[in-house]
């Protein structure tokens, strides 16, 4: 069990829970598994008594541990309840609780009966099913949780990150080592995109031999041992075969930034010779690998992204993309390499959107595409991404589909080297690394 002297900050995520400390929602954490729900539930703990609250008034409950396995959500309800101060307001924090079987009346049933504030993490969207919604009416607010940033990467590692101004009115920025030896950014970044932000990684140095290890274990988790099994609790018999679900897993992970449908997925994955079509299965159907994706998307593991048509002003049913949720297990899946670098850093982009609070839709304008519109209720940001804007071929290829789109809003090419000019009718060139570091 990580201690309270051993935690390490979320600001971003710690921020939004004690936004939301003693309103009536229930405070729902959800993310893919071990990237740091329970130590942002241990933050919180935190705060809270360094702000008065006193340890009885604290009640957790984990249901990875043995000590509430084998519960019910009468059991859950009846330890809170012996917990309970007269008179005093109780905090109640339960993690990792889908385990529960019917956990959303307990939660429910303790929200009406007790005055507490009470706090829930779960590794699967199956969590805020229609169920959940029905019994909390609403009453709940979502945090989604992600991985390591770029910038909390560097403070995970235990790098000091220090910037100044330079001579021409801009940041210069390094990277130091406890040692006091420096680094330039990009040198922290290309670990980034070796190891990915997993926080447990941290724990283990940027060392292959230590960090893949730790990376096969998420994977098994979530995807051997939480996506099947959950599937029996559902009482669902569509996804129960594992060798299918992993090589959707690959073939995902491999395509990355790519137009894929489920048709298409399963063609590819029978063709490749990925699937056999022995063993009396034959080719698996788009129904059937739709399933197997969902119940990637519901862990968190992937991410799909809609195609949105600019000039139609509608969204596109058709080829979506995926995004991995941390490029670290990518690398364990498909080993390291620079070939598709482009989506990779693609990749990047999005789950960094993602944690600024945009929704993201890919843009199609004619019959060119733009990486990301970006939105939020007050701001919508148009964005290409690429290796580089040196080449010529690349800056009429990146910059075209922006120059179509004839709105006022900002648009802005994000590479690891910008060229020359900062700008370019009116679009911005920036430096993808210096993007990722500012607030």
């Amino acid at each position: 069990m990580i201690t309270a002297h051993e935690l390490k900050n979320r600001d971003h995520y710690l921020r939004k829970l004690i936004g939301f400390k003693d309103t009536e929602p229930v405070k729902v954490i959800t993310g893919i598994r071990r990237c740091g729900k329970s130590s942002l539930l241990r933050l919180m703990m935190r705060y809270l008594r360094d702000n008065g609250v006193s340890d009885e008034q604290i009640v957790e409950m984990n249901f990875e541990s043995y000590a509430f396995l084998h519960m019910s959500a009468d059991d859950v309800y009846q330890y809170v309840k012996e917990q309970i101060i007269p008179g005093k307001r109780m905090y109640l924090f339960f993690d990792e609780i889908q385990r529960i079987p019917a956990w959303e009346s307990a939660i429910n049933a303790l929200r009406v009966d007790v005055d507490c504030d009470i706090y829930v993490t779960g590794s699967n969207a199956y969590l805020l099913s229609s169920e959940y919604a029905t019994y909390l009416a609403g009453r709940y607010v979502e945090i989604k949780m992600l991985p390591l940033s770029f910038r909390e990467f560097i403070l995970f590692h235990g790098f000091e990150l220090r910037e100044r101004s330079n001579v021409w009115g801009g940041i210069q920025r390094r990277v130091f080592d406890k040692q006091g030896e420096s680094y330039e950014p990009r040198e922290i970044f290309d670990a980034y995109m070796r190891f990915g932000g997993m926080p447990s990684i941290a724990d283990a140095g940027m060392e292959p031999e230590k960090a893949l290890p730790l990376l096969e274990g998420i994977y098994s988790t979530v995807v051997l041992r939480d996506i099947l099994q959950r599937e029996k609790l559902r009482g669902q018999k569509q996804i129960a075969d594992a060798e299918l679900l992993c090589k959707i897993v690959l073939f995902l992970a491999d395509n990355i930034g790519n137009n894929v449908s489920a048709s298409s997925m399963s063609n590819t994955l029978l063709h490749e010779g990925l699937l056999e079509s022995g063993k009396g299965r034959g080719k698996p159907s788009s129904h059937t690998v739709q399933a197997y994706i969902r119940s990637l998307l519901e862990s968190y593991f992937f991410y799909e992204v809609k195609r949105f048509d600019i000039k139609g002003r509608d969204y596109l049913r058709t080829l979506g993309k995926y995004y991995i949720v941390d490029i670290g297990l990518r690398n364990y899946l498909l080993g390291f390499r620079d070939r598709d670098r482009g989506h990779v850093l693609e990749n990047v982009v999005y789950f960094e959107l993602l944690r600024r609070g945009y929704d993201v839709a890919i843009g199609k304008i004619d019959n060119q595409e733009i990486d990301f519109i970006a939105t939020t209720s007050t701001d919508k940001v148009y964005i290409q991404v690429t290796e580089s804007m040196q080449d010529e071929n690349v800056r009429v290829r990146e910059l075209a589909p922006l120059r179509k789109t004839r709105d006022n809003y900002e648009k802005v090419v994000l590479s690891l080297t910008p060229g020359i000019d900062d700008v370019y009718d009116g679009i911005k060139s920036l430096n993808l690394i210096d993007w990722l570091l500012n607030d």
